[in-house]
This record gives structure tokens, C-alpha cells and sequence, in this order.
């Protein structure tokens, strides 16, 4: 997809065609300091391969990753531990259960998330991080976003960290839970404060669309052709943003929209076409599974307008 193709008026007009969805979600107040977030915002930024950018919307929102950020600690666990590994720990099988069910944990044998999207699954993902402390693990996880959205000014937000960390009792039950079971190992407490550091870490657009962009154009970067990550773990991040990237709304997704995606409950939405352009959207009021109403429809949106879908 060039730049050509799409102009910034375009871009706005789109943007300002979905706004009306806003109004039948809901912000992700269960997190307090998420519940601050304006719903009417919607933002949106396409990153091309020939390194050019489109910004619209509400542009100068910041926000943060929340279950983006699952994307970014599962191909850094692969790169630290190996797919064998990994895959001992964390399933590949989509779910139609809540991203934050526990139910599935109960039932299955061995005792493992289904998949790195759900919050079991991630938390077990964050636990193999590479890294002596807490500290140093997320030192690595900030390098690495440096890395993929060359933007070495992100950091995380402490108020929406210290919110989600007071709030992670169902988090919480979780680790207990594979703790018991040997799927995680090491203090429940440490876990769940990196877990909850890496959610919070902030972002705009524009750096949402460059880690798509990296994620489609199979690891590499975008200016310098660098492999930022190895091309057969972009390929299985990717795979997973398919059949798990929407919660339990990933296949009515992949039918009406084809692209690679990762939903966050902050309203951020990150989309990833194979070799084509990385899409960064925000926008808080979230439906009943935890998507962005505004930001779906958009990306629904742009893959018809641009026949952009995959399948």
C-alpha cells in the first residue's frame, strides 16, 4: 500500500465517519486511571513502506499498550527462550472464552493458558522474560519497544501501572493458579508488577503503527532493513494476532476485516498487513469484549476501502 493511495483528508474522513460509535461503548473504568479517558477520542496513523506517515484524529492522545503489549513479550520470550520452550508453558488454541477467564485453566491437562493473548497466557509469557529482577526484565522490554518503534523518549505511566496493580486481583488468582500447576515459577508479586509496568507502558499512534509495521514486513525495519525480530517468530506473532488478536471476537474479525490485529483494553488497536503498512489506532469506548468500538470499524474500514484483507 503506498502512500499515494490515501490522503490525509481521506484518513479524517474515515475517522470522523466512525466517531458515532463512541457513543454506544464504554471506557475501561474497572482500571481507574483508565477510566479517565476522554470516549469520543479517536486517532489513527498509517506507517508505509516507503517510510512515509498519516496521522488524523485526535493525534496528540497518548496512551497506553495494555494487551497490545502481549504481542511484543511473546516474540521476546521466543527470541529469549525458544518456541519449545515457550510452547511447554503457553498453548496456540484460540479461545471463546473472556481474556481474563479462568475457567479453561481448571479444565484443560496439562493446566495451560490456551494461548500468550488471553491474561494467563501473557502473565505465563512475561514470567520467561530473560532478566535477574523485575527491573531488569523491563528494562529489556522498554529497549526492545525502542527498537521497533525507534523512539527511545517511551517509558511506562506510573499512575495507570500503580492503578492496575491495586486492581489485579483476578491477575492475581491466575498466577496462584500456575503456580500451582508449575506453569509459572518465581514471587506471584514481581510478576505482576512487571505484567503490570509492561500494559502500562505509554504510546501514540504513530509508534503503535511502526511495531505493525515491523510485525508485517517480517521483523524487519522499516528505513534500514535490520531483522529487529527473526522472521519466524514476526510469523507466528502474526499468526497469533489472527486467530486470538480480538479477544474472543477474533473470528467475526478475521472475516470482516483480514488483518493481522492486537486490541488493547486502553482503546488501542495495532494492525499489521504483511509487506503493506502498519495501522495504529486509538480510540477508548470499548465494546462488551474489550475492543474499541471506533477503532474496529475504522480498521474494518481501511481494509475494504483498500482491500487490504489477507484472506
Amino acid at each position: 500500500m503506498a502512500t499515494s493511495i490515501c490522503s490525509k483528508e481521506d484518513l479524517e474522513r474515515m475517522i470522523d465517519d466512525v466517531r458515532l460509535y463512541t457513543k454506544d461503548g464504554k471506557v475501561a473504568d474497572y482500571i481507574p486511571a483508565l477510566g479517565k479517558a476522554d470516549p469520543g477520542a479517536v486517532a489513527c496513523s498509517l506507517f508505509f513502506e516507503d517510510g512515509n506517515v498519516l496521522t488524523a484524529g485526535d493525534k496528540e492522545q497518548r496512551f497506553t499498550l495494555q494487551s497490545v503489549s502481549k504481542i511484543i513479550t511473546l516474540a521476546l520470550a521466543l527470541m529469549d527462550r525458544g518456541e519449545e520452550e515457550v510452547f511447554s508453558r503457553v498453548g496456540m488454541e484460540p479461545t471463546g472464552d473472556p481474556f481474563n477467564s479462568i475457567s479453561k485453566l481448571e479444565t484443560m491437562i496439562p493446566s495451560k493458558p490456551l494461548n500468550p493473548m488471553i491474561n494467563a497466557g501473557a502473565l505465563a509469557v512475561t514470567n520467561m522474560l530473560h532478566g535477574n529482577t523485575s527491573q531488569e526484565k523491563l528494562g529489556r522490554l522498554l529497549a526492545f519497544v525502542h527498537d521497533l518503534t525507534d523512539n527511545t523518549d517511551i517509558t511506562y505511566s506510573e499512575e495507570v501501572a500503580k492503578s492496575e496493580y491495586e486492581t489485579a486481583d483476578l491477575n492475581r488468582s491466575l498466577c496462584y493458579f500456575m503456580k500451582q500447576h508449575g506453569v509459572i515459577k518465581g514471587d506471584v508479586e514481581e510478576l505482576l508488577d512487571l505484567y503490570t509496568k509492561q500494559c502500562a507502558i505509554e504510546v501514540n499512534c504513530l509508534d503503535l503503527a511502526k511495531i505493525g509495521y515491523v510485525i508485517g514486513n517480517q521483523g524487519k525495519d522499516p528505513c534500514t532493513g535490520r531483522q529487529i525480530v527473526p522472521l519466524h517468530i514476526a510469523r507466528i506473532v502474526k499468526t497469533f494476532m489472527v486467530t486470538c488478536g480480538m479477544y474472543n471476537a477474533s473470528g467475526e474479525f478475521a472475516i470482516r476485516v483480514g488483518i493481522p490485529a492486537k486490541s488493547g483494553v486502553s482503546g488501542a488497536v495495532l494492525g499489521a498487513v504483511p509487506f503493506g503498512v502498519g495501522i495504529g489506532i486509538y480510540s477508548p469506548s470499548l465494546d462488551e469484549k474489550g475492543n474499541s468500538m471506533a477503532g474496529m470499524k475504522l480498521l474494518e474500514t481501511i481494509s475494504k476501502r483498500f482491500d487490504l484483507s489477507i484472506f
